[in-house]
Parts: structure tokens; sequence; C-alpha cells
């Protein structure tokens, strides 16, 4: 007995190699030699703290609660930890697992009526395995721990975008701040010109259509306050969402034109976005993980062999149940599939495009990172010359409206020439205020393209320890 024991386990463990499927192999992409607007074309690669190169303490400590408190990194926190938890449930299959049981009974009744009842009592471990003879078990732990590894990048492409959404929305709130700031001053100097409007027409030196254009310009100064409060509202609410609070205010000390612009960043190289981007890790993994899945779907084509046995004792008086000797079981049954229609067959071939399509979803998660990254230099490229662009409209339109009321005063031209300088002085001081966050945003989204932007604290150590 002993010897047919030892050779089915030595049987199984043989057969318990024999793994079906494919095994993973990282998809090979051809990435471009280089970006198309990547003036430095360096291979630098970017991963720190990016934020404090804008040096805005607010704005660091604003990234650092939401990363702490955020509900959807909380979210995934807790998936990557159901995650983890899932790689035991799965491998512990792969073993025998060992029960117990006990009873009494008390029947007259073994098939036929008995003229007496008799009694039955029984305990006894029972020890059962299920032999994984392909692999089966072994393709379940490696998706199990594929789909850890993409939990893991899914949280990290959450803080990236977190980050990214924190400071985008903190300049949005600098830049609605700025533009009521534009609003009450222009406000306040239509007032002031108004009063002259309205004593210049008591006293019959102009006609009412100069008094009217200019409580018209008045108006569309006094208009824009209430909707830049309103924008300053609602961005300062959607900032404490991204933080995990309650819509509250938010505290400024710096302005938008106070900001620090970072420096030219050194890109890298396009392959280096295939190890750096966290989506494209996952969608990698996630692929891993089907791949695992064809050989799990190969394996339920072929027979399984379950292993039992049982040791404990059984009398008919519980007096005797201890000493009247050990019962035993040993047995195993082979269970496979015949003839099920073809739907085994069918089932590894749902597997295999299964892992087709996820392929397919890596290769569109790269071409989109690449389209990012390109996107944002260009953007960062032209929004210089624009920014430089809209400075001098300004400079030119505050000149033009000293000029235009001065003319006026003079009486040398009509009130027509200084209502359009006012106007546009104030459409370029919102553009070029505008422009500005438009800039300052674009090297948020090249930094999240990049990869770039948080180190967990162990990536952290190993950082530091790297040579300069």
């Amino acid at each position: 007995m002993k010897k047919i024991i030892m050779l089915t386990f030595v049987i199984t463990i043989l057969l318990s190699g024999c793994i079906l499927g494919p095994d993973f192999q990282k998809p090979d992409y051809n990435s471009p030699e280089k970006f198309r607007f990547d003036a430095l074309a360096t291979d630098t690669v970017i991963n720190l703290q990016w934020w404090e190169l804008f040096n805005d303490p607010v704005l660091d400590t604003l990234i650092k609660t939401a990363l702490n408190e955020n509900k959807d990194v909380l979210i995934a926190a807790a998936r990557i930890e159901a995650a983890r938890a899932n790689i035991g449930y799965t491998n512990a299959d792969q073993w025998p697992s060992l029960g117990y049981s006990a009873g009494a009974s008390k029947s007259n009744y073994a098939g036929i009526k008995q003229p007496t009842a008799s009694n039955s009592f029984f305990t006894y471990p029972e020890l059962s395995w299920e032999i994984g003879f392909w692999g089966s078990y072994i393709r379940l732990t490696e998706a199990a721990k594929a789909n850890l590894l993409a939990s893991e990048y899914g949280m990290r492409t959450i803080q990236m975008s977190l980050i990214a959404n924190v400071a985008s929305t903190y300049f949005e709130l600098l830049n609605n701040k700025e533009k009521l700031l534009i609003s009450e001053n222009t406000l306040a100097s239509r007032d002031s010109g108004l009063l002259i409007i309205e004593a210049r027409y008591k006293w019959g030196i102009i006609a009412e259509i100069d008094l009217n254009q200019s409580q018209v310009q008045r108006a569309i100064s006094a208009a824009a306050i209430p909707q830049y409060k309103r924008a300053i509202a609602q961005t300062e609410n959607s900032l404490s969402v991204l933080l995990g609070h309650n819509p509250r205010y938010i505290t400024t000390e710096t302005s938008l034109f106070d900001m620090a612009v970072p420096p030219d960043i050194p890109t890298g190289l396009p392959s280096q976005l295939l190890e750096r981007r966290p989506d494209i890790k996952q969608a990698e993994a996630l692929l891993q993980s089907q791949n695992a899945q064809i050989g799990v779907a190969e394996a339920m084509r072929f027979p399984s062999l379950n292993l039992t046995g049982l040791l404990g004792a059984a009398s008919n008086d519980l007096s005797t149940l201890t000493t009247g000797g050990l019962a035993w079981s040993v047995g195993g049954s082979l269970l496979g599939p015949v003839f099920q229609f073809g739907k085994n067959k069918k089932r590894v071939e749902m597997a295999r495009y299964e892992a087709e399509a996820m392929l397919y979803e890596y290769e569109s998660v790269v071409l989109q990172a690449f389209s990012e990254v390109e996107n944002a230099l260009i953007s960062i490229e032209t929004l210089k010359e624009e920014i430089l662009a809209q400075e001098m409209r300004y400079e030119a339109a505050a000149n033009a409206e000293m000029l235009s009321e001065n003319r006026y005063s003079l009486g040398e031209t009509s009130y027509l020439e200084v209502m359009d300088s006012q106007r546009q002085l104030f459409d370029a001081q919102l553009n070029f205020t505008q422009t500005r966050m438009n800039l300052l945003n674009a090297y948020v989204k090249l930094y999240k393209a990049l990869g770039g932007g948080w180190l967990s604290p162990d990536e952290e150590k190993v950082s530091n320890q790297l040579p300069k």
C-alpha cells in the first residue's frame, strides 16, 4: 500500500510539471527613435517630484494631502490588497486540504427494517487533493500575480493623474483669481471714468451717446466680476473633492504670474516610456494575466485526478469508539470531458482572442502615450511663443488706452475710440492671463505624459542609492 501511495505521489508531481498554454512573452513594440518636438534629445529619465519646480508651498501641501486622502487613491489601495489576498487564495488550491468529520446516528433501517435499532458513531480527519496535472493552478496563480501588478500600476496611474489634476486645478484657481482682480481693477477704473463722463454730459460738453457707451463699458467689467467669483467657488469645490474633502475655501499665497516656470525638461528616449508609464505597465500585466488564462482553458480539456483519504474511528457503541481499532479509506477518482459539442475547444479560442484583444489594448495605450508626449512638447514650444505675443499685445493695448483717453480729453477723437481701446485692453489682460495658465498646464501634461511624477518610499530609497 505504501508503495502504491508513493508511486501515485511521484507520478502526480511529474504530471503537475506539464504546464499547458503559452509562456508570456513581453510585447515587442517598435518605438520611434526620438520625439518629433524634442529639441533636447537627451536620455534622462524623468522620475521626480516635479511640482516642486513651481516653487509653491501651497501646491506642495495640496498634492501631499490628495495622495493621502483622495478617495480614488484609497479605493485603488484597497483593490491592491484584495489582489494580494487573491494570490494566496488561488495558490492554496494546488495543495491538499485537510478537514474533519464526526457524527452519531441511531436507526433500525439498513436497506430493510431491522428488528432492533442500532447506534453508529464515527470521527476522522479527511485529506483531499485535486491534482492539477496540466498546470492549471500554476497558471491561475500566474494570472493572480499579474493582476496584483496591474492593480499596483493602476494605483500609480491614479496617483499620477491625481497629482496632475490637483496642479491643473490649482492653476485654474489662480487664473480665475487673477481674472477677478483684473475685472475689479477695470471696474474701478471705469467707475472713475464714468463719473467724469457724467459730469461732462451734465454740463453739455458731450453727447448722451458718449455717456451710454461709458455705461456699457462699466457694465461689461461689472458683469465679469460675478462670473469669476462663481468660477473661483466652483474651482475650489473641484479641488476640495480631489483632496478628499468637502467643498471649502482654498487658501493661496501667490499669484499666477509669480509661479516659477520649470526649466527645459529632458524628456528621455521614446523607448523609455515603455518602462516609465504605469498605464503601459498595467496594460502589460493585464496581457500577462490573460495569457495565463489560455493555459487554464487548455487544462480544462484534460482529465483531473482527485485523491481522498481518511483515518479515524467508527463504532456501534460510543464507549468503544477509541478502543475498537482504526478505520481507514484511500481512494481516487479521474474526471474528464468526453464529448461536449466543442465547448472546451471554444473556451480555449475565447481565451486566445481575449489575449489578442489585450495585446491590441496594450499597443493602443502605447500609441496614446506617445501622442500625449508629442502634444505636450508642441504645446510648450508654441505657448512660449504665444505668451510673448500676448504680453506685447497687453502692453500695446495699455498704451493705446492711455493715448485714446488723452486724445478724447483734448477733443481730438470720439469716445468710440476710447471704448474700443478699453475693450481691447480688458481682453488683452484676460488672454495674457489665460495663456500663462495654459503654459503652466502644458508642463504638467508633459510630466504626466513622460510617466514621471511620484516615487513610492521604497523607490525613493533605491533612487537615493543610485550613483549620481
